[in-house]
């Protein structure tokens, strides 16, 4: 039998980013798929690490976020509307998480789920339409196989749609 906590889902909420800054801190493999993905929903981006991937690096140069090539500092969190700790330091992500809690300000841990406020969803975009997907931090592999599948019935029904118009 399941414990209470085993069946414990989560509730799908979606919120307006767009007057939102939103900071990521690290600049890794984790961090440049969430950047990518919050760049069409955040007001403001910025990712702050003291090195990041090639991809962040062409984002700051095309001016769709903002990069500070710098380590982490609890100062760099007072403006700061949601929070992303995705550094490979766990004490780093402790010391966000920490900090975050006592100014109220929503966060996220990738290196424990117990310390999230909200968890990154799997998004698909479809026609003007978000759709978000969650496994409850249980199978990533799962939440992604069913987007995927998602995704590709979604493009089938878009293709019949279009020999039914010509």
């Amino acid at each position: 039998m399941k414990t209470e906590k085993e069946n414990k889902k989560f509730f799908p909420v979606f919120i307006d980013l767009s007057t939102k800054r939103v900071v990521v801190f690290g600049a890794g493999k984790i961090a440049t798929r969430r950047a990518e993905t919050l760049l069409s929903f955040a007001g403001e981006l910025i990712v702050i690490a003291p090195a990041c991937t090639e991809r962040i690096a062409q984002l700051f140069e095309e001016g769709k976020l903002v990069y500070k090539e710098k380590p982490y500092d609890r100062e760099d969190l007072y403006a700061a509307d949601v929070v992303l700790a995705t550094t490979d330091d766990t004490k780093v992500n402790e010391d966000i998480y920490s900090a975050c809690k006592c100014l109220g300000i929503p966060v996220n841990t990738a290196s424990n789920q117990q310390k999230c406020d909200f968890h990154f969803p799997g998004i698909l975009e479809y026609e003007g339409v978000v759709l978000g997907f969650n496994g409850s931090g249980k199978d990533h592999k799962k939440v992604k196989e069913v987007r995927e599948k998602t995704r590709k019935a979604l493009e089938q029904i878009r293709k019949e749609e279009e020999k039914c118009e010509k």
